[in-house]
């Protein structure tokens, strides 16, 4: 039987600063849009692929996996959004079992007015922190490491056509 491999040195030294943002960044992100806009990072991930979608709209099942989300995950968040008049839920035309999700007016505006402060909370936490040379290189190191985590590019930010500001 083999023993289980552990870290080297090297290894622990890279893992230990990447584990440790993977912690603390979404707290950041989360903090700014709560404290301005009233949003969490989520609700924002998942209206900003809302307002990218044809006609705004999306079947609830494409909208998780777009957002790496559960189903009863993504349907409680699109229930708190649908109650602020964010989001309106309808019965899918095609499919009386499916949903569709569509952005409304007033979630389009509060999206595109979330934007502005989530660009420069990334900006400071991340990109600001970088040259241009290292934010290539880490978009690189993103891109290969999504493409184990994601090998079928499902979730939109795994995509490169998408966008999430």
């Amino acid at each position: 039987m083999s023993r289980p491999r552990s870290f080297t040195p090297e290894e622990q030294a890279t893992w230990a600063p990447v584990a440790t943002m993977m912690e603390l960044l979404p707290r950041r992100l989360d903090a700014q849009l709560l404290r301005d806009d009233d949003l969490t990072h989520f609700d924002y991930f998942a209206m900003a692929v809302l307002t990218r979608a044809d006609g705004h709209s999306l079947r609830m099942s494409e909208l998780a996996d777009l957002t790496n989300a559960t189903r009863p995950r993504l349907s409680h968040v699109i229930g708190r959004l649908e109650k602020r008049g964010f989001v309106v839920r309808s019965k899918a035309s095609d499919d009386a079992r499916g949903t569709d999700v569509r952005l409304t007016h007033e979630g389009r505006r509060k999206a595109i007015a979330a934007t502005p402060g989530h660009v420069e909370t990334v900006r400071d936490a991340v990109l600001d922190a970088l040259t241009p040379e290292q934010q290539g290189q880490l978009r690189q190191i993103a891109h290969l490491v999504l493409s184990r985590l994601d090998p079928s590019g499902q979730v939109a930010g795994a995509r490169g056509d998408f966008d999430p500001r």
